[in-house]
C-alpha cells in the first residue's frame, strides 16, 4: 500500500491516528445511546457500516482518502467492545459475569493469531487478480467475512433484559427470569436522563478509580511487542538464525499465554466472588516480568528471556474482569454503568495512541530499557489502584449494611417488584445461568 499510493514520512502513523481518533470519539456517545436504542439494532448496524467502509478502503487512490475512511472505520468500530461488555453486564450475576466477559475478550488474542495467516493468504493467492493488489483484496475479504455476522446480529443479539422481546431465541419465561435475576443483584434497568443524574456520574469515586485502573492495565502490555524485534536481531548480515516464518510465528505463544491466563483469571474470579485477586497477582507477575527483561542481557540465558517474553501477556486478559467489576459496582445506575464502561476503554486508547511510541520507540528495540521499566511501574500502579478500589468497595458495603434495618421484613422481595414474575424451579435457574 505504501508503494502503490506513494505514502511517505509519517503518513502511515497518521492513518493509524485517524482510526484512533474515530474510535476514541465514538465510544461514550455510543454507549449512552444503547441505553435508549436497542443494542440488537445499533450494534449490528454499526458493524454493517464498518464492513462497508472497510471494503471502500480497497478503492482508495490517495492518502487523503485513507485518512477520511479510516476515521469513520474507527468511529463505527467504537460501538462494539464497550457496548458488548455493557450488554453482557446486563444479563449475568457476579458468579457468572467474569467468565462471560473474559471468554468474549479472548477474541482479542485469537484474532491476531489468525490475522497473519489471512494477510499472507491474501497476498500470495490474490495479489494481481482482477488487477487488484493483495492489500486491496485483504480489505475486501475483511468486509465480506464480517458482513454476514453483522446481519445475523439483527436476529440473534439480545437487548437488555428489560427491553428484549420474545422470539424464537428468547421466550417470555426466560426474559422474566433474567429480569428477576438482575433485580436480585440490584442491577437497574434504564431510567430517564436528568442533569442531576449526569452530574452524579462524577460525584462518586467509581470513575476516578475504575478508569485509571483500566488505563494502567491497557498500557502495560508493551513488552510483548519486543519479542519479534529480539528474534530479528539474531539475524546479522550473512547470518540468518531465524527465518521470516519463524520470526512471525514464534511470538504467537504470547497470545496463547494470554488465552490460557484469561480463562484461569475468569474462573478463579467467579469462583471466589471477587475481581481483585487475579488483578493483583497478574499485576505483580507482569511487574516481575518487566524487571527481569530490563535487567537481563539480551543474548544470555536465551531460554529464560524467551519464557519471560511469553509471560508478558499474563495480564492481557484482565479487561473482562475490570469491566465486570465496573458493571457490578455501578449496578444501581444503568446509565452510569454504561458511561463508566465506555470511559474505561475510551481513555485507555487516548493513552495508547501515544504512550507506546514514547516508551517503546522502534529505534530502541529490542532492549527498550525505558519501556520495560515504565511498564513495571504501570503494572505495580495498577495493583495499588485495584487495592484502593477494593478498600472503597468494602467501605460502601459496610455503610449499606449499617443503613439496612436488621429485621426479617427488611429484605427486598423480588416478587413484589414484579408480581407477574414467579420464581422458577432451581433446574430452570441453573439452565439460564449456563446460558
Amino acid at each position: 500500500m505504501k508503494d502503490e499510493l506513494g505514502l511517505h514520512g509519517n503518513q502511515l502513523n497518521y492513518i493509524t491516528t485517524a482510526w484512533t481518533c474515530g474510535y476514541v470519539i465514538g465510544q461514550i456517545p455510543s454507549n449512552l445511546l444503547i441505553t435508549r436504542i436497542r443494542p440488537s439494532i445499533w450494534i449490528p448496524l454499526m458493524e454493517v457500516i464498518w464492513s462497508s467502509l472497510t471494503m471502500v478502503l480497497a478503492s482508495a487512490k490517495n492518502f487523503e482518502t485513507l485518512i477520511a475512511v479510516r476515521f469513520f472505520v474507527g468511529l463505527a468500530e467504537s460501538t462494539f467492545y464497550p457496548a458488548i461488555q455493557y450488554v453482557i453486564g446486563s444479563w449475568y450475576k457476579g458468579d457468572e459475569l467474569g467468565k462471560r466477559a473474559c471468554i468474549f475478550h479472548t477474541a482479542s488474542a485469537i484474532g491476531p493469531m489468525f490475522s497473519g495467516f489471512l494477510q499472507a493468504g491474501a497476498y500470495n493467492g490474490l495479489n494481481g487478480i482482477h488487477g487488484l493488489s493483495g492489500w486491496r483484496w485483504l480489505f475486501i475479504i475483511d468486509g465480506i467475512i464480517t458482513l454476514p455476522i453483522a446481519l445475523l446480529g439483527f436476529f440473534i443479539m439480545p437487548d437488555l433484559p428489560s427491553t428484549t422481546k420474545p422470539s424464537i431465541f428468547y421466550t417470555q419465561r426466560q426474559i422474566d427470569i433474567a429480569n428477576r435475576r438482575m433485580a436480585e443483584v440490584g442491577r437497574k434497568p434504564p431510567a430517564k436522563f436528568t442533569r442531576e443524574k449526569v452530574i452524579g456520574f462524577f460525584k462518586t469515586w467509581h470513575i476516578y478509580l475504575l478508569v485509571p485502573l483500566y488505563i494502567l492495565f491497557n498500557n502495560s502490555g508493551g513488552p510483548a511487542t519486543s519479542m519479534i524485534f529480539w528474534l530479528q536481531s539474531f539475524n546479522t548480515s550473512g547470518n540468518q538464525v531465524y527465518t521470516v516464518g519463524q520470526i512471525n510465528t514464534y511470538p504467537l505463544g504470547i497470545q496463547g499465554m494470554q488465552i490460557v491466563t484469561t480463562l484461569i483469571w475468569a474462573w478463579w474470579s467467579d469462583g471466589v466472588g471477587a475481581r481483585w485477586p487475579p488483578i493483583v497477582l497478574a499485576g505483580l507477575w507482569q511487574t516481575t516480568n518487566c524487571i527481569v527483561l530490563a535487567a537481563s542481557p539480551l543474548y544470555e540465558h536465551i531460554a529464560r528471556r524467551w519464557t519471560f517474553y511469553y509471560f508478558t501477556a499474563v495480564q492481557g486478559g484482565l479487561s473482562g474482569l475490570i469491566l465486570a467489576w465496573a458493571n457490578e459496582l455501578n449496578s444501581h445506575d444503568n446509565e452510569k454503568r454504561s458511561f463508566i464502561v465506555a470511559c474505561c476503554n475510551t481513555f485507555a486508547y487516548v493513552f495508547q495512541a501515544w504512550l507506546p511510541i514514547v516508551i517503546f520507540p522502534q529505534v530502541e528495540q529490542p532492549k527498550v530499557l525505558k519501556g520495560n521499566i515504565t511498564t513495571a511501574c504501570l503494572s505495580f500502579a495498577m495493583v495499588c489502584v485495584a487495592l484502593a478500589t477494593l478498600v472503597l468497595q468494602r467501605r460502601d458495603e459496610r455503610k449499606a449494611r449499617a443503613l439496612r434495618p436488621e429485621t426479617p421484613d427488611s429484605s427486598i422481595s423480588v416478587e413484589s417488584l414484579d408480581d407477574a414474575v414467579k420464581k422458577p424451579p432451581p433446574a430452570v435457574e441453573e439452565e439460564v445461568g449456563r446460558l
